[in-house]
């Protein structure tokens, strides 16, 4: 039997309608680099990982201008209309090229600059004897409010229980691909992969991971990144 490896997958194909930017936010600057490249080097900073395969729209005008695209672990496939779109074109390309169904896969946002080296190995070694698969995140902490039309308070609810939900997500490719297809098939809009998984049935491990691992939607989360970025070269 074949040794396990890991791969990442990367959806950058979005274009972050909320910065309000002239270009995709995966693009903008952060701390003199291109968000994409704070991510990514993260990623191959990981000797477990194989190889890194981002999903880039096919329009695309930025990607080949920057020198991590010819890095020989990075490998880029077209990205999609969504998210889901974009992991899933990634994983059919893998599958019959360089990785095996059995392999696991890490799912992690383009715009999610933030995570921390450990994090990104508690996650591997968490999960790597899980019969599903997990994902990072942080429990919920904050009041929960839920509204009628985005506006008025109609109840709190019990935080409990209640993760946000981070990446990286790591599930085997092969099951993860089946989920992402029946998920599509049956007209589900899916978020993150695990919700695919979920609607498959199965049950996917919470990894406690640090809040640091932001995803930048919005202009001020910039500036907040790197603060958190020169926190921990600081640690």
């Amino acid at each position: 039997m074949s040794q396990v490896r890991y791969w990442a997958v990367v959806p950058a194909a979005g274009v972050g309608r909320r910065m309000g930017s002239d270009i995709p936010k995966q693009y903008l600057s952060l701390n003199g680099r291109p968000v994409i490249e704070h991510t990514l080097n993260t990623l191959l900073s990981c000797p477990r990982l194989e190889g890194v395969y981002v999903a880039i729209s096919p329009g695309d005008e930025w990607w080949s201008e920057l020198a991590i695209a010819d890095n020989p672990r990075v490998v880029r496939v077209d990205g999609g209309a969504e998210r889901s779109h974009s992991v899933l074109n990634a994983l059919q390309f893998m599958q019959p090229t360089a990785a095996a169904e059995d392999d696991w896969v890490l799912v992690h946002d383009a715009a999610r600059p933030c995570l921390r080296q450990e994090d990104l190995n508690a996650l591997i070694d968490q999960v790597k004897d899980h019969p599903v698969g997990g994902l990072l995140g942080v429990p919920v902490r904050d009041t929960m409010k839920r509204t009628v039309d985005g506006a008025s308070v109609s109840e709190t609810v019990v935080r409990e229980g209640l993760w946000h939900a981070y990446t990286p997500q790591m599930f085997r490719l092969g099951t993860l691909r089946q989920a992402l297809e029946q998920a599509q098939a049956n007209g589900f809009v899916i978020t993150d992969d695990a919700s695919a998984i979920e609607l498959a049935g199965m049950a996917p491990l919470m990894v406690d991971g640090h809040d640091d691992n932001i995803k930048i939607t919005r202009p001020e989360d910039l500036a907040l990144a790197e603060f958190y970025l020169k926190y921990q070269e600081a640690l």
